[in-house]
């Protein structure tokens, strides 16, 4: 067993310790994004540090707790408030420790939610898009090195890296709630500086709709391990260089508060409808 294998190991006897449900799913969200969602099937949150055997810092608008929604459904959820980010000088293994925790405590499904920057006019500020897939520019993947080969394949297939089904079910629920979700491709950049108006023009002629910091690396790392992936990004600025206005993190924390209650009440309706409280389309 190696120094990554153990580290999980001991992660796994934390969570017992606690006495916590085993997970069906993990939930994820980013940037002023941590909502309350289905508050009364929540248990009581922990510090996600307590899970993790390195140290992490919390960025501005990243709680950094872990909770269980429906615990007593046959789908709990393990929702974890802020994501750790390669950016803040994580290894990729660091980055992915909470998807790898939740796959090996059972979890089939990760859901996760970022901030994303805006590569077309036709995507403002405050919209909502399904990640159809991805284009990792982050410059490191989790599966380099040696992982236990328990764990999944060598060579895993990307070509389904977003599950169309879970894209299916989230279109058909916004569709009931009254607006309709997009679909794009969400390049990945290593951050934490925002990109240049040059940056912004390449990845849109590479073919991306939106950019960001986050996300891609744990979709890597829950297709290894036969994990489905949903993931949402909430439109927060423009690109640099599409309208000319400076970029600012006040500006995505305050975007994503606006967006919250839409994306709160997608997300609610989806878990709820997964724990088999809601009936589905």
């Amino acid at each position: 067993m190696n120094g990554m294998e153990r580290q999980l190991e001991s992660a796994i006897e934390t969570w017992d310790r606690w006495g916590w449900p085993r997970p069906a799913a993990l939930l994820v969200t980013g940037s002023g994004l941590a909502l309350d969602l289905v508050p009364d099937l929540a248990a009581e949150a922990r510090p996600l540090a307590d899970l993790l055997p390195f140290e992490i810092d919390a960025v501005i608008g990243h709680p950094l707790t872990v909770e269980v929604l429906g615990g007593q459904t046959p789908w709990p959820v393990l929702y974890q408030r802020g994501r750790i980010h390669s950016y803040q000088g994580h290894s990729a293994d660091e980055t992915v420790f909470m998807v790898r925790l939740a796959a090996l405590l059972g979890a089939t499904t990760v859901i996760q939610t970022n901030a994303a920057g805006s590569l077309r006019r036709d995507l403002p500020p405050g919209e909502l898009v399904l990640i159809r897939d991805h284009i990792n520019l982050i410059g490191l993947n989790p599966l380099r090195g040696a992982p236990p080969a328990a764990w999944g394949p060598r060579f895993p297939d990307m070509s389904r890296a977003y599950s169309p089904e879970l894209r299916q079910t989230a279109g058909d629920i916004a569709q009931r709630r009254g607006f309709e979700l997009d679909e794009g491709v969400y390049a990945a950049v290593a951050g934490p500086s925002y990109e240049t108006p040059a940056e912004v023009e390449m990845l849109g002629r590479l073919g991306a709709d939106l950019v960001g910091m986050s996300t891609v690396l744990e979709v890597i790392a829950a297709r290894h391990m036969g994990v489905d992936n949903l993931a949402i990004s909430v439109v927060s600025n423009f690109g640099a260089g599409i309208t000319g206005a400076p970029l600012d993190h006040a500006e995505v924390l305050e975007t994503g508060r606006k967006a919250s209650v839409r994306l709160g009440g997608l997300l609610g309706a989806l878990l709820r409808q997964r724990m088999g409280l809601e009936a589905g389309p």
